[in-house]
């Protein structure tokens, strides 16, 4: 089963929320691996950021992670940085997940839009 945390965040740089979404991931054995960032140009001159993270098992072999998830961020002009970040249940257990969050929460949450 596949569980969604969504968060969006006011003046937090794109690159910081994804480096400490890696480090905060790594601390519950989970590694989260850049597959692709970009930038988009857009007609008034500023830019958006758009990142991929795919989230990994730890294992001593390689062969023996397992794809766990996926995390997606982006950045908007407008001061705005958007996390999706899905991950399967049984791979990421529930107990490892709320410490993920809570820390999240404890380190950015002053910068969190609560809807």
């Amino acid at each position: 089963m596949t569980i969604q945390i969504k968060k969006t965040y006011r003046g937090l740089n794109p690159g910081m929320l994804c480096d400490e979404v890696q480090i905060l991931l790594q601390k519950q054995g989970i590694m989260a691996i850049e597959t692709e960032s970009q930038t988009y140009g857009l007609p008034s001159g500023d830019t958006q950021s758009r990142t991929m993270l795919a989230l990994k098992t730890q294992a001593e072999q390689e062969k023996d992670q397992k794809e766990c998830g996926r995390a997606h961020i982006l950045g908007s002009p407008l001061g705005e940085t958007k996390m999706l970040l899905d991950v399967d249940e049984t791979l990421f257990p529930q107990e490892k997940l709320s410490a993920f969050q809570n820390d999240l929460d404890f380190i950015l949450g002053s910068h969190e839009i609560k809807w």
